[in-house]
C-alpha cells in the first residue's frame, strides 16, 4: 500500500495564516500527521489479492468438507468389515 506524503511545514504555515498560534498549528498538524499515518485504505489491488485469497480457502474448505462428508461412510465400512471378518470362519 502506498504512502501519503503530507507537508507539515506548509500545513502549519497556512494554519498560522488562518489565526492559528504556533503550538496550536503544531498541534493540529501533528494531530493530522498521527490520524492519518494510522489510518488504513484498501486499494483495488489489495481487494483483488483479499477476493482471491477468500476463493482458495473456499476451495480448501469445499475439499475438507468433502472429505469429512465421506468419512463416516468409510468409517462404517471398516466397522462392517471387522464384525463380519469375526463371524466368518478363518
Amino acid at each position: 500500500m502506498g504512502a501519503v506524503t503530507f507537508d507539515t511545514l506548509k500545513f502549519t504555515k497556512r494554519l498560522k495564516e488562518a489565526g492559528f498560534t504556533e503550538a496550536q498549528a503544531e498541534a493540529v498538524a501533528d494531530s493530522f500527521l498521527q490520524a492519518t499515518g494510522e489510518a488504513e485504505v484498501a486499494t483495488k489491488r489489495d481487494i483483488e489479492r483479499l477476493e482471491a485469497r477468500i476463493e482458495r480457502l473456499e476451495t480448501k474448505i469445499t475439499g475438507e468438507l468433502t472429505l469429512v462428508k465421506w468419512m463416516p461412510s468409510i468409517l462404517l465400512g471398516g466397522v462392517i468389515a471387522l464384525i463380519l471378518k469375526g463371524f466368518l470362519p478363518s
